[in-house]
């Protein structure tokens, strides 16, 4: 497949570029400004927020990822960029794949979503309500084919197992309560999305297992 990752040098980007690479696929990594990628990954500096160069970056591929985060202070960059990338991908036909957030998942047993319990950290607050609002920009387009991939409550480095549990708009948790996956993880799950399409127009999330 041909594929292009906008934010490729970010910790969770960089990690999909690498899944999609080992899989034989052919990768443009986007970032806005050059970095070192592996072997046979063609680069191009571009601005996500731009829907005219997401749609010009993305013309003639199969699959566009948006792996984007804002820097902390800079949150209400998600949206925008969201919108961005639906309106780029809308107009040169291509699927897109978003790597959204864990706080608009609803907890199990709880009735709220993760953002809004009890114990959510005050510092996340800005991230969480800019994903809830990237998620919301997804479902209010109407001619983007997009897919939302909301990550479990734990998104770290580790290790590559291949496993994972696939679920909807619940918070998955383990038999410890925990709610996890290692990166690696998931760009597995988001590769396996890419290649086999099982959840257009709409948001699921992974966690360790399965």
């Amino acid at each position: 497949m041909r594929i292009t990752v906008f934010g490729a040098g970010g910790a969770v980007g960089g990690r999909v570029v690498s899944e999609a690479i080992a899989r034989g696929h052919d990768v443009t990594a986007v970032v806005r400004r050059a970095v070192d990628m592996p072997d046979g990954v063609r680069v191009r500096i571009g601005d996500a927020a731009n829907a005219d160069e997401v749609e010009a970056l993305s013309a003639g591929q199969d699959v566009v990822v948006a792996a984007t985060r804002p820097a902390p202070g800079r949150e209400p960059e998600l949206p925008v960029v969201a919108a961005a990338m639906l309106d780029g991908v809308a107009r040169s036909g291509v699927r897109l794949l978003v790597v959204g957030g864990a706080a608009t998942l609803l907890v199990p047993g709880v009735g709220t979503t993760l953002h809004e319990t009890s114990g959510f950290p005050a510092e996340l607050a800005a991230i969480a309500q800019a994903c809830a609002e990237q998620l919301a920009a997804c479902r209010a387009h109407t001619t983007a084919d997009w897919t939302y991939l909301s990550p479990p409550a734990e998104l770290n480095p580790g290790v590559r197992t291949g496993n994972y549990r696939v679920g909807a708009d619940d918070l998955l948790v383990d038999a410890d309560g925990r709610s996890w996956i290692s990166m690696e993880d998931f760009a597995v799950a988001l590769l396996d999305e890419a290649e086999r399409p099982a959840h257009r127009r709409t948001r699921f999330t992974v966690a360790a297992g399965g």
